[in-house]
């Protein structure tokens, strides 16, 4: 079936129209010794049966285990109401809403989006999203760079040690080719949030911007108001990477310090996506009102019209697509639409304390799960600093083996963090969301028990033999 669907008729005469004899003259400019003439890697085509056989079998692997996984994705209960009004036709198909006046419903609802975003971080304005937490980090990045412009020397770049370490690489390749440095800031090893006095060898040294996770990757609660104080006092744009549920018990960060943070962003999946094997997400943006022009992506406004009814309009459209070309803030033209339609939903189902209960929920459950799990000898807890819905444990053996064992009861026990962090040996980061219930940290808690009596007796009886 041909993606377009032309008649071999309407071909000829689109060729003749344009003067043509074929369209591979319409790529006569691409060097022989480019084109690929035939997709030989790709397999032979199967008929509907057959790749639906194929699917069960796929999915028929996958196994559904209690999750304490967190690092970045989490798994948060969704109303049935979220995706059932998400998947209505009018949402579902629809993409880009550059004709206004028949995309009213899409552009409301990223109207209100937007309004929720902006009241959930206490900042002025947020624009209709971007792709993940990751990018729109990066993106944060980037718009900071474009307000201090008239800055000479290479842009410094402080990020907390703390950070999620994907986030860490991400800024570095979208960065790669730009006059930056980025210059990490160490983490205290007793707390697990940043290391304040490490600030003292940049107080004299121009410094673009100061990103500050809040919760870090470790779960840990920064002391955001002091960094934030410590950037606006050096001219430093104050950048917030923050997790959506938890701004539900936390200060929002347009209140850090004594003037707020600059611009704030994060991952929105936490807000009514499901985890989905990593994707896709959305990542939300916001910042002060003075700033805008040089926020990335897309602005939804509220208008009226020439009858004085309420409507809504893109504005404000600084994006490579609208003129701007090599002028534009960013190269972002589309957004996570679907998945934004659905986050809103799920914030109105919600409501301030829907996420108030939410959030709190999940901070006494990982509260639980820390005291059953750390009630187990050689499983201790690595960090003092308060935290939100996940921590870190130190185990005193190594935890791969844990992990297997947890996985073949049923049992995803937490993520693995030495990859990043090699100081950080036997350690796992551990999550408990709202969804966790006091059954699920017992079994996770008694099985872990007996994993760590069977391993110990195995190596004694290796050692006496």
């Amino acid at each position: 079936m041909p993606y377009i669907p032309h008649t071999p008729k309407d071909t000829e005469a689109m060729l003749q129209s344009i003067g043509v004899d074929a369209i591979e003259t319409l790529f006569d400019e691409i060097p022989a010794s480019l084109r690929n003439e035939t997709l030989k890697t790709i397999p032979a085509g199967m008929n509907e049966m057959a790749m639906l056989q194929l699917a069960n079998q796929l999915a028929a692997k996958n196994k559904q285990g209690i999750c304490f996984i967190g690092a970045g994705s989490y798994e948060h209960h969704i109303p049935a109401a979220v995706w059932d009004i998400t998947s209505r036709g009018e949402f579902l198909t629809a993409y880009t809403p550059y004709q206004a006046e028949a995309s009213q419903g899409t552009l409301q609802l990223l109207y209100e989006f937007q309004t929720m975003i902006a009241e959930l971080t206490g900042m002025e304005v947020a624009n209709a999203s971007m792709y993940d937490g990751a990018s729109a980090l990066a993106e944060a990045v980037l718009m900071a760079l474009r307000l201090h412009k008239s800055q000479t020397t290479t842009h410094r770049i402080l990020i907390a040690g703390s950070i999620h370490p994907f986030y860490r690489e991400t800024l570095e390749t979208v960065l790669r080719n730009h006059d930056v440095e980025m210059s990490t800031l160490p983490f205290d090893r007793a707390q697990g949030i940043t290391d304040l006095t490490a600030l003292d060898a940049y107080k004299s040294e121009p410094v673009t911007a100061l990103i500050i996770p809040q919760p870090n990757f470790f779960g840990c609660l920064e002391a955001v108001d002091a960094l934030a104080d410590w950037a606006h006092e050096h001219d430093a744009i104050c950048i917030a990477s923050v997790n959506p549920v938890a701004l539900g018990l936390l200060k929002p960060p347009g209140q850090w310090g004594e003037h707020g943070a600059d611009i704030v962003c994060g991952e929105g999946q936490p807000l009514g996506v499901p985890m989905a094997s990593g994707g896709p997400y959305f990542g939300f943006f916001s910042t002060k009102l003075e700033y805008v022009r040089q926020m990335p992506g897309r602005l939804i406004g509220q208008t009226v019209d020439k009858e004085g009814k309420v409507g809504y309009a893109l504005t404000l459209q600084a994006r490579e697509q609208h003129i701007r070309r090599a002028k534009a803030t960013s190269n972002i033209c589309t957004n996570q639409g679907l998945l934004v339609t659905a986050a809103t939903i799920h914030m109105s189902l919600l409501g301030a304390e829907g996420l108030h209960q939410v959030a709190m929920n999940c901070h006494l459950n990982t509260q639980e799960l820390a005291a059953r799990l750390t009630a187990i000898d050689g499983v201790n807890r690595v960090f003092s600093a308060p935290y939100f819905h996940e921590l870190v444990l130190q185990f005193d053996r190594p935890v791969d083996a844990i992990l297997t064992e947890l996985g073949q009861l049923g049992i995803e026990g937490g993520y693995a963090i030495e990859s990043h962090y090699p100081a950080l040996q036997n350690t796992l980061l551990v999550c408990a969301t709202e969804m966790r219930t006091a059954a699920d940290i017992e079994r996770y808690a008694e099985a872990l028990a007996q994993i760590m009596i069977k391993q110990t007796r195995g190596t004694s009886c290796l050692l006496s033999n």
